[in-house]
C-alpha cells in the first residue's frame, strides 16, 4: 500500500494565457504557487482481479473501461494497470469546483502513485505532461496546462507556455523568510459555491481572439509580478491582482456574479489592496491580498465567509507512505 500527497495551488497572475488557444499565437506566462492543502491518493493491491475506486461514491468493476471516473480510468490505462487494485481519493477541500486545481492535482497524484506502485520513479515533467494529455486531449476538458505543472513541481514558479506546447518551468528563488512574508499577505475566503469550470472555460476559449488584448495584458501583469517579487516589493502584488481581476471578468460572462462582486467589495473596503477569484471563476475561493496591518479589518469585513488558512508549499506530488510486501500474484 502507498499514499501520495499532491498540493493544490493558487494561480496568482497570468491565468488564461496557459490555454492552447492563446499560447499557440503568443506565449503564455503564469505565476503560480502550491499551497499546503492536498489531494491524497491511496493505492493498494487486491488479492482478486477487481478494481475498487472510492471517492464521493464507490465503484467496483472487473475492467478499467467500466469505470465511470474518467480520470482514474485514463490514469490506469496510461500506466498499463488493468485490474487487481483498490484506489481511494481524499481531499482537504471540496474536491471539485474549488478553483484550486483539484482535478489536476488528483490526476498528477494518481499517476505518481500508480508509477511508484509499479516500481517506477518518473520526473515531474512527465507527470505534468501525461496529466495534461489525459485531461485536455483524452477527457476533452477545456482547461490550460498550469495546474498540472504546479501540482507536479510544487513551490513558487513562473511557467512559460511555448507556442509548440512545451512548458518552461522556473522556480522563483527567494528566501524562506521572504516566502513567509509573501504568503502571509494572502488570505483565502470560500464563496460557499462550487461550480464546474467547463462552461466558463469553454466560452473563454472560444472568445480568445476577441479577448486577445486583455489576455496580453494579463500576461504582462504576470511578468511584472515576477520582477516585483524579486525586488521584494510585495505590497505591489495586490495592485497587480486587482488589475488582473478587472481584466479577467471581461473574458467570459459567468466569471463573476452579484454575490462575488459583493464579496470583492467587502474585501476592498476592509483594506485589501487586491482580490480575485482563484481559478476559472464563478465560485470556489477568493484570493485576497492584504498586508498584515489591515488583516483584522479585512477579516471583520469578510466575517460571513469561511476563511481557509494556508501556507505556501515547497514540494510537488510525493509519496508519503510506501509499505511493500511480497506479491502473491
Amino acid at each position: 500500500m502507498l499514499i501520495t500527497q499532491t498540493p493544490l495551488r493558487i494561480s496568482l497572475l497570468g491565468g488564461g494565457t496557459d490555454l492552447k488557444e492563446f499560447y499557440e499565437f503568443d506565449e503564455g506566462y503564469v505565476i503560480s504557487t502550491a499551497i499546503d492543502k492536498f489531494i491524497f491518493v491511496i493505492v493498494k493491491e487486491r488479492y482478486d482481479d477487481l478494481i475498487y475506486v472510492n471517492y464521493s461514491k464507490k465503484e467496483i468493476v472487473k475492467d478499467i473501461f467500466e469505470l465511470e471516473h474518467e480520470l482514474v480510468k485514463e490514469c490506469l490505462f496510461t500506466v498499463g494497470i488493468k485490474n487487481g487494485l483498490e484506489i481511494s481519493i481524499l481531499a482537504d477541500i471540496p474536491s471539485e469546483g474549488s478553483g484550486l486545481g483539484s482535478s489536476s492535482s488528483l490526476t498528477v497524484g494518481l499517476l505518481n502513485a500508480l508509477y511508484i506502485f509499479l516500481g517506477k520513479q518518473v520526473p515531474p515533467e512527465r507527470l505534468a505532461e501525461e496529466a495534461c494529455d489525459i485531461e485536455i486531449n483524452r477527457c476533452k476538458k477545456p482547461i490550460g496546462k498550469q495546474d498540472q505543472y504546479i501540482a507536479a513541481f510544487g513551490g513558487l514558479n513562473s511557467f512559460l507556455f511555448n507556442k509548440d506546447g512545451s512548458v518552461t518551468t522556473k522556480g522563483i528563488n527567494i528566501s524562506e523568510s521572504e516566502k513567509r512574508i509573501l504568503g502571509s499577505n494572502m488570505l483565502l475566503f470560500y464563496t460557499g459555491v462550487t461550480r464546474k469550470s467547463n462552461e466558463i472555460l469553454s466560452e473563454q476559449s472560444k472568445e480568445t481572439k476577441k479577448n486577445f488584448a486583455f489576455l496580453k495584458e494579463i500576461k504582462e501583469l504576470a511578468v511584472k509580478a515576477e520582477n516585483v517579487i524579486y525586488q521584494k516589493k510585495f505590497g505591489e502584488i495586490g495592485l497587480l491582482l486587482k488589475r488582473n481581476w478587472e481584466l479577467k471578468k471581461k473574458l467570459a460572462r459567468k466569471i463573476s456574479n452579484d454575490e462575488i462582486d459583493k464579496m470583492y467589495q467587502k474585501a476592498m473596503k476592509g483594506g485589501a489592496s487586491g482580490a480575485k477569484i482563484s481559478g476559472a471563476g464563478g465560485g470556489g475561493f477568493m484570493l485576497v491580498y492584504c498586508e498584515r496591518n489591515h488583516q483584522n479589518s479585512v477579516r471583520e469585513a469578510m466575517k460571513e465567509y469561511r476563511e481557509m488558512p494556508f501556507l505556501l508549499e515547497n514540494d510537488g506530488s510525493k509519496v508519503i507512505f510506501n509499505y511493500r510486501r511480497y506479491s502473491w500474484k
